[in-house]
């Protein structure tokens, strides 16, 4: 049915790999705005994501309101991710280790919301060491669109067998694409939704869900069957 052995691994960009609460908090500070500490943010709808909660709300929507004001914010948040945006803590020697290895077929799919988001990742992963080019594939999903069929897709044009699949996500929306596209989730919970609103609100499984990057990062080594780097070694009990 399949004409390779060779396994897939699709990265998820903001909140999995890349620190996005600490770029978008920069930015928001520049413009004057609050987004609010990590918890609450990790609490709140999308639509309220970027509007701070209720103590912030009613400052951010002022100074979010009109064109001009958000495409501000846009370029802000695009010379922030550009210039200061980093890489979880072991995600880069992650990402080496899985683009090194032969059998593994690894890409990254993206929502990102800066200007020109390709370009704006290849600058960030670039200052690790990392060159976009050396991943098998990128993809940019609109905000209107649903990642599933980009990732069924994804795995239909690289002829990968299902269970030989995986795709990594910070929120419920990715668990539930990665379910539906008949792959694997890796699913982590220091990015855009907490433990316990992937748990209790979504009935995400705990089993599939880490609570750091480190954590991340020894679980795909692990599955991959890669040596996990030294920053994601879990000691032992």
């Amino acid at each position: 049915m399949y004409k390779n052995n060779k396994r897939l691994i699709i990265l998820d960009a903001d909140g999995t790999t890349i620190d996005a609460y600490s770029a978008i908090d920069k930015t928001f500070s520049r413009h004057g705005m609050e987004l609010g500490d990590e918890e609450r943010f990790q609490k709140r709808r999308r639509l309220f994501k970027y509007l701070g909660g209720l103590k912030e709300f009613p400052s951010n929507l002022k100074k979010q309101i009109g064109k001009q004001n958000r495409k501000q914010l846009i370029a802000t948040l695009t010379e922030v991710y550009r210039e200061e945006a980093r890489l979880y803590p072991g995600i880069a020697e992650l990402v080496h280790s899985l683009i090194a290895a032969p059998d593994i077929v690894v890409g990254l799919v993206t929502r990102n919301m800066t200007n020109d988001p390709e370009q704006t990742l290849r600058l960030l992963f670039r200052r690790h060491d990392i060159d976009l080019d050396s991943f098998d594939f990128f993809a940019h999903v609109p905000l209107h669109m649903e990642k599933m069929q980009e990732f069924r897709s994804i795995r239909e044009r690289m002829d990968i067998n299902p269970a030989r699949a995986y795709i990594c996500g910070d929120e419920h929306k990715d668990y539930l694409a990665a379910i539906g596209s008949g792959m694997h989730p890796f699913m982590v919970s220091y990015g855009f939704e907490s433990h316990k609103r992937l748990i209790k609100k979504f009935s995400v499984p705990e089993e599939i869900i880490s609570r750091t990057p480190e954590e991340f990062c020894g679980r795909v080594s692990h599955a991959m069957g890669l040596e996990a780097p030294p920053a994601a070694k879990i000691p032992a009990t």
